[in-house]
């Protein structure tokens, strides 16, 4: 190439202008609606609240609240069925064991009893002079607890005097109920025998049993182990003292011989029949 060409060649070059970069693309500006912009936690804070519920949330929600008051309401009434035990004495607290104790050898003993009467059955060679002689024990049994003959036996006198009229028949019910539970085999107040079936209401100032209306002094007269009816009664929290909060006079009386003579007519049932052939 000559020196004339490469010259002209420099001088056009020099004559083009460089080449300028493109300028960078600008960000759209947001359109101006007139609210304000928002932050970041603020946008957070708006999605969060006021919250949406949805209906399956709602019953998901009452579910809990249902459960979690029933749990509150069986703890309070755990509390409160214990707080009577928890400010009991030492003294107290061994006597209710002992209660229990007892309680627990007369099933034993129960149970023995009829263990025994199955192996004389058994081994006896004259079963059927054996079957009835028990049939005639059994119903001798069964008569006591029903009341149509009388009974006698160790156990106790619980004279209960009401001046002003506080006591009320569920005490009285509590009294027996606490009693049968103490292993009372013959119950009679003011001359009415206490069956199974039997039932007290209030009557204005006194109470029936039975129908039968009674009058204050009550005077139970229990047939039993008095070693375990009079502790019974005399528990923290039990018979007595709630008598005693009711400003009545309550004596528990321990005796070798009871007599609870007082019967039930024996009704024949209308319709039920035994089964045995």
């Amino acid at each position: 190439m000559s020196d004339q060409d490469e010259t002209g060649e420099n001088r056009l070059r020099r004559e083009l202008p460089e080449e300028v970069p493109a300028p960078a693309p600008r960000a759209a500006e947001p359109e101006d609606t007139g609210e304000p912009v928002l932050t970041g936690r603020q946008r957070l804070v708006k999605g969060l609240w006021p919250p949406r519920v949805t209906r399956a949330q709602l019953i998901v929600a009452l579910l809990l609240f249902g459960l979690g008051f029933g749990l509150a309401v069986q703890v309070a009434s755990n509390s409160d069925g214990d707080s009577a035990l928890r400010g009991a004495r030492q003294e107290d607290l061994v006597r209710i064991l002992d209660e229990l104790d007892d309680r627990t050898q007369r099933l034993e003993d129960e149970k023995q009893g009829l263990e025994e009467q199955r192996d004389e059955l058994e081994n006896s060679s004259n079963q059927a002079e054996e079957a009835r002689r028990q049939t005639i024990e059994k119903e001798r049994q069964l008569g006591v607890l029903a009341g149509t003959v009388a009974a006698e036996g160790p156990g106790i006198t619980m004279t209960i005097v009401d001046t002003k009229g506080t006591v009320e028949a569920d005490m009285l019910l509590d009294a027996i109920q606490e009693l049968r539970a103490a292993g009372a085999e013959a119950i009679q107040v003011n001359g009415v025998r206490v069956v199974a079936g039997t039932y007290l209401t209030d009557s204005g100032k006194s109470v029936s049993v039975d129908g039968n209306k009674i009058n204050a002094p009550y005077r139970f007269k229990v047939i039993g182990k008095p070693q375990d009816l009079e502790p019974a009664l005399n528990i923290p929290g039990g018979v007595v003292q709630t008598l005693e909060k009711e400003q009545a006079t309550v004596t528990v009386e321990r005796s070798d011989k009871i007599i609870v003579d007082a019967l039930r007519p024996a009704e024949r049932p209308d319709y039920a029949r035994s089964s045995s052939q």
